[in-house]
């Protein structure tokens, strides 16, 4: 899903649904959802019976009337069409989850233990099952593996091809109801009921189902609503100054002013913007437990990252092999390699590679020499071969050290100084001995990832602080962190340290963000304002974040925040062109109403409109058109920049609130032109 490109905007599979989708939303309780296009729907019902009066009476201004009737329900009618084409957006990408979730047959452990099961549907599942999964079997539901290891094919939820390793006891853990074991067996247990599996949030997620509006929002309707509220009594005392002054005005005309003075724009495209920001998060593979914390991304001053897979590769390689005096460089690339060859981490095959590349050195076949190999434990914290009454270890300096019990020698001190270079330059020291006999340091490097300073630096311009996360000790730490360019950073992170860090920034008035996937991160995770945890970490974790990454990418924490941001700068960019546009067509219809009344107002008709009934109509025809001019604009976004507060703030008044007043002058005036030419008024 991660691959997929958005639905087009001329998609018809889109925009026929959205149609009907928008004479639906007529219903008033669907409509009083919107203020300000309630109240445009309630007037436009109001003058459309005044319509059938003047029809029964015959009033000469029949045809006049009936076309601003015509647009007022366009305006209604487009405003909905925006909304429903945000929500035909969502609903497609439904479809396609939908067509992932199968009706599966689950494998019951009545006792949660034995191999004895029953088949029972994936459905009637209860929280705290546990389910026996084999390989080709569907999981039936979210849960957690509580026993075995296997490879499970997440492509219905991820998009991504390749499978991953799921296992019991650590932080990949979580496994999704929809995805495929692929090979061993494992045991489940059900940690999501029937109706509310990552699957089934997504998809009332992504349909605007339980889209809650943000406090943003809330407030940006109340605004909104404020304005109509101003303008109504506004609009109310014009027929007593159009009485004093020994005329009236008619209900249609007054209403078209009404309808061009009330924010009908952004009124109208609200709801789209939120549905869209919200859709292009989901269609990011990242589903967000509530709108508060996608608003919160776009304000995020602090934000938190995990070193290893975040900003570096995660996997430390090779790079150097450091001999000590009297030491061949190639004799102790040989022993390393000998002693990695059992070895399938990547730290282990990246000695073999470095050893082969280096000195030319080949593997060789270990079973004619009758070796064992010593697997590395946490207590001992090193690893080996014997063979031919040889023994060779590999490990951590202090261990190595250790076990060899040199006793404080000349080899031993020049280890420890190598060691401490290796540690202070950002690297993991491993030492290496043979036979009792110390002979150099194996210099494991973290590969920063590529690209990921200048990211850094796009962040700081942004005014967003980023603090690494590590348990590498402090002179690691720092030499890491001056080379990914982050602005501080955090070593041997204990979860109680994570947890003091946020709320430390958060007592100085900061919007914090930070990801995780352990238990361990569960507290840090549920402080923090946008606490974004992976898919494949704990249940815990996923419970404690407000978002959660299904792709379990951490570096997708960044692009969260622009989401973010994009979504404030959207709906702050449309609200400021819908102001402006709104004061450009003030000049349109004031003059226009009361020039019999005050000719001295004919001084406003800076556009020069032909007669006062084409610049009521030319008004309101254009307040109808620019909604639909709008909505690939409200559904696309404002397009994100690294920007400062005030350097945006600039762009936005030049691009929306020059443009806001700019546009309407030229719309209003085509249209007029077209409506004087086809004799419409």
């Amino acid at each position: 899903m991660s691959q997929s490109k958005s639905a087009s905007l001329l998609d018809a599979r889109i925009l026929v649904p959205a149609l009907t989708g928008a004479l639906r939303k007529l219903d008033p309780r669907s409509l009083a959802k919107n203020p300000v296009m309630f109240v445009v729907a309630v007037v436009a019902a109001l003058t459309t019976v005044l319509l059938v009066k003047d029809f029964i009476v015959g009033s000469q201004s029949l045809g006049f009337s009936f076309q601003i009737v015509l647009w007022l329900w366009f305006t209604v009618l487009f405003a909905n069409f925006a909304e429903a084409v945000a929500e035909g957006r969502g609903k497609a990408q439904a479809d396609s989850l939908r067509r992932t979730r199968t009706e599966t047959q689950a494998k019951l452990l009545p006792s949660g233990a034995g191999s004895d099961f029953k088949t029972v549907p994936g459905t009637s599942l209860k929280v705290g099952d546990v389910v026996l999964v084999e390989a080709g079997d569907i999981i039936p539901s979210d849960g957690e593996v509580i026993e075995g290891v296997a490879s499970v094919n997440e492509a219905a939820i991820t998009g991504e091809s390749a499978p991953v390793i799921r296992e019991s006891g650590g932080d990949r853990s979580a496994v999704t109801g929809g995805t495929q074991v692929l090979s061993d067996v494992i045991r489940v247990r059900i940690t999501a009921a029937a109706g509310s599996t990552f699957i089934d949030r997504m998809i009332s997620l992504v349909e605007g189902a339980e889209r809650q509006k943000t406090p943003n929002e809330i407030a940006l309707n109340i605004l909104l609503a404020g304005m109509t509220l101003v303008f109504t009594f506004a609009v109310v005392t014009i027929p007593s100054f159009a009485a004093y002054a020994g005329g009236s005005i008619s209900v249609i005309v007054l209403v078209a002013l009404f309808v061009t003075l009330i924010p009908t724009t952004i009124g109208a495209l609200l709801s789209a913007i939120g549905i869209a920001g919200m859709d292009r998060l989901v269609r990011f593979n990242v589903l967000a437990m509530s709108g508060r914390a996608v608003e919160a991304a776009g304000d995020v001053d602090t934000l938190l990252l995990d070193k290893t897979g975040t900003i570096t590769l995660g996997n430390r390689q090779a790079t150097e092999f450091r001999p000590i005096s009297g030491v061949e460089a190639a004799d102790l690339a040989d022993a390393a390699q000998l002693a990695s060859l059992a070895d399938e981490t990547p730290e282990g095959r990246s000695i073999v590679v470095l050893a082969k590349e280096k000195y030319g050195i080949r593997a060789r076949d270990m079973a004619s020499l009758n070796a064992t190999f010593v697997p590395f434990t946490a207590q001992s914290r090193m690893s080996g071969v014997d063979f031919d009454g040889s023994s060779i270890r590999k490990g951590a300096v202090d261990s190595v050290l250790k076990n060899v019990a040199l006793g404080g020698s000349a080899e031993e001190r020049e280890t420890q100084a190598i060691a401490d270079e290796i540690a202070k330059a950002g690297g993991t020291p491993l030492a290496v001995s043979r036979d009792g006999r110390l002979l150099g340091v194996i210099y494991l490097k973290d590969i920063v990832k590529g690209g990921i300073r200048e990211r850094f630096a796009e962040l700081r311009k942004m005014g967003i602080r980023t603090v690494m996360i590590t348990g590498d000790n402090p002179m690691t730490a720092a030499a890491i962190a001056a080379e990914a360019g982050v602005d501080d950073f955090l070593a041997q992170a204990t979860p109680e340290m994570k947890l003091a860090l946020i709320r430390d920034e958060q007592a100085k008035g900061k919007l914090v963000a930070m990801c995780g996937d352990g238990t361990n991160d569960a507290p840090a995770l549920a402080q923090a304002d946008v606490g974004v945890a992976m898919n494949t970490g704990t249940v815990a974790a996923r419970e404690a974040g407000n978002m959660v990454d299904l792709d379990s990418d951490p570096t997708k924490l960044i692009e969260i925040v622009e989401i973010g941001k994009q979504l404030l700068m959207t709906r702050g960019a449309l609200t400021t062109f819908s102001i402006a546009n709104d004061v450009a067509k003030y000049f349109a219809i004031i003059p226009a109403m009361f020039l019999a009344f005050y000719p001295q107002l004919g001084a406003l008709n800076i556009m020069g409109l032909a007669t006062p009934e084409s610049a009521i109509l030319s008004a309101i025809i254009f307040n109808a058109l620019i909604i639909v001019a709008l909505i690939p604009l409200s559904l696309r976004g404002v397009k994100y920049r690294a920007v400062g507060a005030g350097a945006l703030l600039s762009r936005n008044l030049l691009i929306y609130g020059l443009g806001g007043i700019v546009v309407p002058f030229v719309g209003i005036k085509v249209i007029d032109l077209a409506i004087t030419a086809l004799g419409l008024a």
